[in-house]
């Protein structure tokens, strides 16, 4: 698959399953192929299971993955059996808004709009996944209707659960290759220090997130 590694990791690349040797498996399959997979494949008890698809994320049909992201359900995720990643998308825009519902200030609607690089397209090449097709070019798609809107959404009532109101979120392929820049805003009562004190103050035990003033 990738010929430019060969010699350099010390994986094993194997056709078999033998889940009873292993600890953990992680799911990189297209979405729909774990929910088949699982379905497929008696994993033993003992089996922890990380799904990077959009499968397990939402919390329907007796779905037990946690939502992974430890900014949200850390202690959660210390003990669970099987663990659904957070979307890209979703997760930049998830780490601008959690501090805001966790304090029941989500009041007004959300506006968002956020950039990504051509990596965060999916497994399964595209038209618009190409090199030729992402250079030079910027465009915005799936508009208020995007795919990961679903989870945020889930992830902002988990804090807050009276939050109803609307979140417009404009989608943009991007130029580049790697990251994503998200630009999320709502009406908020306090000064420019009260927002950085509830960042600060929220995040200050989560070690992968950075607030900075400018």
């Amino acid at each position: 698959m990738h010929e430019d590694l060969l010699g350099e990791p010390d994986l094993i690349f194997t056709d078999e399953m033998p889940f009873e040797t292993v600890d953990i498996v992680f799911l990189c399959m297209g979405h729909g192929k774990s929910v088949e997979f699982l379905q497929k494949n008696n994993l033993p008890d003992s089996l922890k299971v990380i799904d990077l698809s959009h499968d397990f994320r939402l919390k329907r049909n007796g779905n037990e993955f946690v939502y992974g992201l430890p900014e949200l359900n850390r202690e959660a995720i210390k003990s669970a059996k099987y663990i659904a990643n957070p979307g890209c998308f979703a997760t930049g825009i998830q780490l601008a808004l959690l501090p805001l519902a966790a304090n029941n200030l989500l009041v007004d609607e959300i506006h968002v709009q956020a950039i990504t690089g051509s990596t965060g397209a999916g497994q399964k090449p595209t038209e618009t996944s190409h090199f030729s097709w992402r250079n030079s070019n910027v465009s915005a798609y799936k508009i208020f209707e995007h795919q990961h809107e679903g989870e945020i959404l889930q992830s902002l009532k988990q804090l807050q659960p009276s939050f109803d109101k609307d979140f417009n979120f404009v989608p943009i392929r991007g130029n580049h290759t790697r990251g994503i820049f998200v630009s999320a805003y709502t009406n908020f009562s306090g000064s420019l220090a009260d927002a950085n004190n509830l960042f600060k103050s929220y995040y200050k035990m989560h070690p992968f997130v950075f607030v900075t003033k400018n």
